[in-house]
């Protein structure tokens, strides 16, 4: 019995060997730039992936850092949300639908009631998204850039950069359909949100919990 191959791209037959990638895995998958919004909802990778326009993003693992920052953000905006009957506050995994063929996975959300159509589903865009910033250009590119440009495109109230390589919190508020910047915060100060001027978090506080202390 021949052993099962995957095509590579000139379609020729490819076997794994020691040492390489299960080639023979990929042909479960579609080729980048194929993948449907089923395909990708289907996924069970244990990973953070995203999905922008036909290609996944395979985010990276967090640190324990990076997730004790976002405990302290996501329980501080549910008090606040909670107590005021806003809406949910959420953390990832959860894709979120930017627009048909995008989704991502923001550290932080929040939505309102009417976001959400059905609890077993994947919300529709968000109010407000919080990013930690994890270490490396191209994360670093993603969070300060196409992230910005992306959840300006579907209509996110309020994006919140959190960088731990420069020691601040950026606070965006979308005007017509680009962000401006509401405040860039350091420490000694606390980072206000536009849509929420009584919800504000200390700058020590945050990188104090990822430091765990």
């Amino acid at each position: 019995m021949n052993p099962p191959v995957a095509p590579v791209t000139d379609g020729t037959p490819r076997i794994s060997r020691p040492g390489e990638p299960t080639w023979e895995v990929t042909e479960f998958f579609p080729c980048q730039g194929d993948w449907t919004e089923e395909d990708y909802l289907a996924l069970d990778t244990g990973r953070l992936v995203e999905l922008s326009d036909g290609r996944l993003e395979v985010l990276p693992m967090p640190t324990l850092f990076h997730q004790l920052i976002v405990k302290l953000l996501s329980d501080r905006l549910t008090a606040f949300v909670a107590s005021r009957g806003l809406g949910w506050v959420a953390f990832a995994p959860l894709p979120i639908r930017l627009r048909p063929g995008r989704y991502r996975e923001p550290d932080v959300v929040f939505l309102r009631p009417e976001r959400v159509r059905d609890m077993h589903g994947q919300p529709e865009g968000a109010d407000l998204v919080i990013e930690v910033v994890s270490e490396g250009e191209e994360n670093r590119e993603r969070d300060l850039r196409v992230k910005r440009r992306e959840y300006a495109e579907a209509a996110v109230g309020e994006y919140w950069i959190v960088d731990p390589q420069q020691r601040q919190i950026t606070v965006l508020s979308l005007e017509g359909d680009a962000y401006r910047q509401a405040g860039c915060f350091g420490l000694g100060q606390a980072a206000v949100s536009a849509a929420f001027p009584e919800f504000s978090v200390s700058v020590d506080d945050v990188f104090a919990a990822g430091a765990g202390t």
